[in-house]
């Protein structure tokens, strides 16, 4: 018999409400906290630039037993995905579950000497803290802002400049008649220089550091779901784990391979006009596919052809009186400096030295399956396993880790086992795919269907594959299929 346990989910976006609704379902006490006023994360609507959508067409982005709605389109916006979060909420009734405007300043494992954790808790002028068997970190990648700062910065915000973060472009009436320059090479920073554009920018520059492959919502003229989600082109990467004989097979593949990619390649020089602007990469696509590979924002390359975006290589140097001054010894006029750097990684409230046990000196996370580590005990994280389908990938790794929480799953793992596994997925994100390296090593791409494969053989799911092997091997990870297969692995309720 499994024991009821009161559990913490922190946080409530896309990951929150996959745990909230896991844990809730086997009968645990649940206890969630999400600091701003509102559902949905990333895409809560204070925190969402003008008009940004998803990455991923609207049938990766999705729970796997409640699929966004016929009539949104193929990439659905920020306000209709904060909607879909929120009728995701209400079907399970995970809302009844959580505090808003309520922050986790700090946790400790419990005095009491029982299994868990105590957090120290926030809302509004009250600190409290509180006991709970198990906390479900569910904050994801996109939590903390990255801030940065140049010389000169002060200055040129007295004299009347603006400098912001990204998620702080929400009023895009700042751009009119205004010097915009963009940082960053992220869609995020290519969303806000057509954002800028079309909205009457006087001149829009987008400084960033190297170029990268961008794939665009079609490549050729087809959906690019359709060619780059298959398990059949997962398999053409290096992934972890191969077998001997995978290995061979791998290498007498390799021009077939070879061939493919560089045959993707030409295909986006061409469509995207990447010589035309100076935009080649140097790294060939295969090792550089990861989940920091942005997708073309719509109307980018036509900003390009009419010199409405200037594209720079460089960085910021600082700000002058005359303008901005550039790494590559460049002055551009500036307005609105605007900082898509992304965000910060980590778990500000965990003790330092279980931020030692979890964060290795280069910044890689140690976690087996991307949601646990054994000197972390009574914990795990929902949402680490950063993807091209995200929601699809929280809640698998939700039903996982309640199951991990409670010694029920099929392949129970002991510490040994998640340190041997652990050593090696970094030693393969070292050595072997440089590139699985970004977001400190949490992100599952290109390899969607090999995490969601482990996940279910933990979990002994019966089924684990489509019934029809091309449907399986050709198109890509289907969210009511992963349904029925979580539905194959064994039952049971807390008491």
């Amino acid at each position: 018999m499994t024991k009821r346990k009161k559990v913490a989910v922190i946080g409530g976006g896309v990951s929150g409400l996959a745990a909230a609704k896991a844990f809730d379902e086997k009968g645990h006490i649940v206890c969630g906290f999400e600091r701003s006023h509102d559902f949905g994360g990333v895409w809560e609507l204070s925190r969402s630039y003008p008009d940004v959508q998803t990455q991923s067409p609207k049938d990766l982005y999705c729970y796997t037993d409640h699929p966004m709605p016929d009539d949104y389109p193929e990439w659905p916006n920020g306000p209709q995905v904060h909607t879909y979060l929120h009728s995701y909420a209400d079907k399970h009734k995970t809302a009844r579950l959580f505090r808003l405007n309520t922050t986790i300043k700090a946790m400790e494992r419990r005095a009491d000497g029982e299994a868990g954790w105590t957090l120290t808790i926030e809302a509004g002028s009250h600190e409290w803290t509180e006991n709970f068997d198990f906390v479900s970190i569910c904050t994801g990648q996109f939590s903390e802002k990255n801030i940065i700062t140049h010389p000169g910065q002060d200055d040129f915000v007295a004299r009347g400049g603006s400098v912001m973060h990204s998620s702080e472009y929400t009023d895009p009436s700042l751009c009119k008649g205004k010097d915009i320059v963009v940082l960053g090479g992220s869609k995020s920073a290519t969303d806000i220089a057509v954002n800028a554009v079309k909205n009457g920018a006087r001149s829009v520059r987008l400084v960033y550091l190297e170029n990268v492959w961008r794939v665009p919502y079609f490549v050729g003229g087809i959906n690019f779901k359709r060619l780059l989600y298959m398990r059949a082109q997962e398999q053409q990467f290096n992934q972890w784990g191969k077998s001997p004989l995978q290995r061979v097979i791998a290498a007498v593949f390799t021009p077939l391979v070879w061939v493919n990619f560089r045959g993707l390649e030409t295909l986006l020089k061409m469509q995207l006009k990447l010589k035309k602007h100076g935009m080649v990469p140097t790294t060939p696509i295969e090792k550089e596919i990861s989940c920091s590979v942005p997708i073309v924002t719509p109307g980018f390359i036509e900003c390009l052809d009419a010199g409405t975006i200037m594209p720079v290589m460089g960085t910021f140097d600082s700000y002058g009186s005359d303008g901005l001054k550039l790494t590559n010894g460049e002055t551009v006029p500036c307005d609105v400096a605007i900082l898509a750097v992304g965000w910060r990684l980590g778990v500000p409230y965990l003790p330092q030295e279980y931020q030692e046990k979890l964060i290795e000196d280069d910044g890689q996370y140690r976690v087996y399956r991307l949601s646990v580590n054994p000197d972390l005990p009574d914990m795990g994280f929902v949402g680490f396993n950063s993807s091209f389908c995200t929601v699809l990938a929280a809640e698998m790794v939700a039903n996982w880790l309640v199951r991990f929480a409670d010694g029920q799953l099929k392949n129970q793992p002991s510490d040994a086992a998640m340190n041997k596994n652990i050593d090696m997925m970094l030693n393969w994100k070292r050595n072997e795919r440089p590139a699985a390296k970004v977001y400190g090593g949490l992100c599952s791409a290109p390899f969607h269907f090999k995490h969601f494969d482990e996940l279910l053989a933990d979990m002994g799911a019966a089924k684990k594959k489509r019934s029809n092997p091309l449907a399986e091997q050709f198109s890509y990870p289907n969210a009511e299929a992963y349904g029925t297969f979580l539905a194959t692995t064994p039952q049971y309720q807390v008491q």
